[in-house]
């Protein structure tokens, strides 16, 4: 069965229009998913609205959506009058400005969306725009009304299609003080920093979403797996919590080498971080110690 486009309409550069449509980039159809049953019967439960004074089911019919305009006091809004709603962006994607993608912060972008031709006559059009974006190494910005929202879009050259994200509003996003405000100023020790990226060096790897593997979606499924075949469900045992580092310096120094010892061909790997000589290798073989403890320890 053909997917369900999320949104049609056209897509415009100037004077240059084509007919597309937007298609969820991506799914939760392969997800394990429970029912809501009542435990005495056995049976599915449904989801009813209850009137809040009367405490009586509410039918479809009498449902309808309100704007609070007061305490408890609200606007009746009926489906037909929000359907009339329609601006220019309800319909049309027009390409307003290019950015560079790296330009924008990744806390803006939010959903992927694959975008292609609607029909036919649009292929030419739909290329043409796409190749322009490619040749120019750009991004779109534009606006589309989805899910009854209007919402700032990128659009990009995306193989034979092209992609839209869905942005974020700026009042949206929370400012990044407000969390890190507190975060004082750590003076470190060169070292240590070294030691780290010593780490990250050996650890370097390709990003392939194909080696990502939900974890607890298989824990679930085994759990189901289980209880079909009548087996006891055993409980889960109280995590283990790591223990607080009491020298920064020489569990980096453990880190590094346990990586280097997990490598193949560790002898081609490249070498480790460079070592000063204020002490860090001492002729009896006798490990270095932080230059002071305050840099050494944390809680």
């Amino acid at each position: 069965m053909a997917l369900r486009p999320a949104w049609k309409g056209y897509l415009k550069l100037s004077l240059v229009t084509c007919a597309v449509e937007l298609s969820n980039a991506t799914t939760q159809s392969g997800k394990i998913s429970f029912r809501t049953i009542n435990r005495t019967t056995g049976n599915r439960v449904k989801r009813q609205y209850i009137d809040g004074a009367s405490g009586k089911p509410v039918d479809e019919d009498s449902q309808v959506k309100g704007y609070e305009i007061q305490d408890d006091e609200f606007l009746l809004i009926e489906e037909e009058e929000i359907e009339a709603v329609q601006i220019e962006s309800s319909h049309t994607m027009e390409l307003e400005g290019f950015v560079d993608k790296s330009e924008i912060k990744q806390v803006y972008l939010d959903t992927p969306y694959y975008l292609s031709p609607a029909d036919k006559v649009s292929e030419e059009a739909f290329a043409v725009i796409r190749e322009a974006l490619a040749a120019k190494k750009m991004a779109g910005l534009a606006r589309i009304v989805l899910y009854r929202r209007e919402r700032p879009v990128l659009v990009e050259p995306f193989g034979k299609g092209m992609l839209v994200t869905t942005l974020r509003y700026q009042n949206t996003v929370r400012k990044p003080d407000e969390i890190f405000d507190d975060l004082k100023g750590v003076k470190l020790d060169e070292d240590m920093v070294e030691l780290a990226a010593g780490i990250v060096d050996k650890k370097k790897a390709k990003f392939d979403p194909a080696k990502f593997e939900d974890h607890y979606e298989t824990a679930l499924i085994e759990l189901v797996r289980s209880k079909k075949a009548g087996k006891k469900v055993q409980k889960a045992k109280p995590e283990t919590k790591p223990s607080n580092v009491v020298n920064l310096f020489d569990a980096l120094r453990k880190s590094l080498a346990e990586d280097a010892g997990k490598s193949d061909g560790a002898s081609e790997d490249k070498p480790g971080p460079r070592k000063k000589s204020d002490g860090a290798d001492k002729k009896n073989g006798e490990k270095a110690k932080p230059k002071s403890s305050s840099k050494s320890k944390s809680a």
